[in-house]
């Protein structure tokens, strides 16, 4: 149906004591959790007495128990957001019942005929009764459109906030009107070039903005906060739980080794670090932007493997060890910097100087002078086999394990594992082993193996473990 709405009086509706947009200053302060604080300044003209004052193109999922205007000398009275926006579907159903003109146009004379028509129905199509007849608006190509009277009040263009007040005096007032929204929200995505030559990183640091809030921000002064604040859900209840992120290999290693005790000179808000962009941006709606903020190169940088074996058991066949790339995040030798939660992608150049994409590592908020250690996929020269050669109970709770862990390695130079036995639970402890472990953490064991090129490895051990 080629549908065209004609609106009498509309633009009049618009102009009811709007705030001027004039002189208008947007600051704008993004979380990490789908939050955002607005805060919009602009010159209102107050009157003596009450009157109402409209602020459009604020976020259309504002959130109205947030919103806090301020002034001087002036009252507040009422506060109504109106979200329900024009679009030719809502000014048609918010029409049932009412009169409308129908223009048809005549293809071939080109002509107009116009009928008076009552709005009966729009469920799934739009109902006319037009004069003793009932007609189905219908979709059949012909030139129709349609006549409304005004606007219905409850309509608005744009995402608008009404506020009455009470000004003790006329005049120009310079206002500040602040709330919270969702809709806005960033993410921190990382960019690694690694060095196999000489096993050094670039890595490039990149804001990524998105506005689904259902309005533009113009020519905004940004602040991001590296942070999730807690928020109360419907029934006043603190959200302080978050399901932990599902990992979807099994053999991911955590990506944090050693988290670091250095203080940097980025801003600190309470427990959180400020991003702020460097000059004042338009966030469009419906927009990604990217923008960035990390440009380190020359960083020491270690290629390494890791295999963690979950449990006491054999494996039914070999299986891939863990591609590692480890840094450091510190002032010195490092990257130099706070690391907001985000996505790390690291290349490598091939042999014709092209880097390549070979995997992708999720991070943590991360302090400085931390050590980062991040899988980027599977190797596909470094296996582990994880074998019990014997098991035998002691006593009615102790139990004796022999394990036996074959590393293989196809790759043309000598490669270092990080061959760790999980699953140590209860009273456990290694009674023999081919070589010194590590107890990394009570249930944990961890071995570093190094495997000659185009060779093969045996690690064994044999653990006490009391249930």
């Amino acid at each position: 149906m080629r549908l065209r709405l004609l609106c009498i009086g509309w633009v009049a509706w618009l102009l009811v004591n709007p705030a001027r947009a004039a002189d208008r200053a947007l600051s704008v302060t993004i979380y990490n959790n789908d939050l955002a604080l607005v805060q919009d300044r602009r010159d209102i003209e107050v009157k003596d007495g009450r009157q109402r004052i409209e602020f459009q193109d604020v976020s259309a999922q504002i959130r109205p128990e947030t919103v806090s205007l301020s002034a001087a000398d002036i009252a507040i009275v009422e506060q109504n957001f109106d979200f329900d926006l024009l679009t030719p579907a809502k000014l048609m159903e918010k029409a049932v019942g009412q009169e409308v003109t129908i223009v048809r146009v005549n293809p071939a004379t080109g002509a107009e005929t116009r009928e008076q028509a009552q709005v009966l129905a729009t469920n799934g199509g739009v109902v006319l009764k037009i004069g003793q007849r009932i007609e189905v608006l219908r979709d059949d190509g012909l030139p129709v459109r349609v006549i409304f009277n005004k606007v219905p009040d409850n309509l608005r263009a744009r995402p608008t906030l009404s506020v009455s007040i009470i000004g003790s005096h006329a005049g120009t007032r310079r206002a500040t009107l602040s709330y919270l929204t969702p809709g806005l929200g960033w993410k921190a995505d990382y960019v690694a070039l690694y060095n196999e030559s000489d096993g050094k990183i670039d890595v490039q640091g990149w804001v990524t903005l998105t506005n689904s809030s259902g309005t533009t921000y113009d020519n905004a002064q940004t602040l991001l906060v590296a942070g999730s604040p807690s928020q109360l859900d419907g029934g006043g209840q603190p959200n302080l739980y978050r399901a932990p992120v599902r990992r979807q290999n099994m053999q991911q290693p955590g990506n944090l080794q050693q988290p670091g005790t250095e203080s940097g000179s980025r801003e600190r808000l309470g427990d959180y670090y400020l991003y702020p962009l460097a000059e004042r941006t338009t966030i469009a709606n419906l927009q990604t932007k990217q923008v960035s903020f990390l440009d380190v190169h020359s960083v020491p940088a270690e290629h390494g493997y890791e295999f963690r074996n979950r449990w006491l058991g054999t494996a039914e066949t070999p299986q891939s060890a863990q591609t590692i790339y480890s840094f450091s995040t510190s002032a010195h030798a490092g990257l130099g910097d706070q690391l907001p939660a985000g996505t790390l992608r690291f290349y490598m150049k091939d042999k014709r100087g092209d880097p390549q994409f070979i995997g992708e590592s999720r991070i943590d908020h991360t302090p400085m002078g931390s050590t980062l250690s991040l899988a980027t996929g599977e190797a596909f020269d470094v296996k582990v086999h994880a074998i019990v050669d014997k098991r035998t109970r002691l006593s009615i709770f102790d139990w004796q394990t022999e394990m036996r862990y074959e590393l293989t390695n196809a790759a043309p130079s000598p490669v270092v594992v990080k061959l760790r036995q999980e699953g140590l639970w209860g009273d456990s402890s290694v009674k023999a082993e081919s070589q010194k472990s590590t107890r990394r953490s009570a249930d944990a064991a961890e071995w570093s193996v190094t495997v000659p090129a185009n060779g093969k490895t045996t690690v064994t051990a044999t653990f006490e473990t009391r249930y």
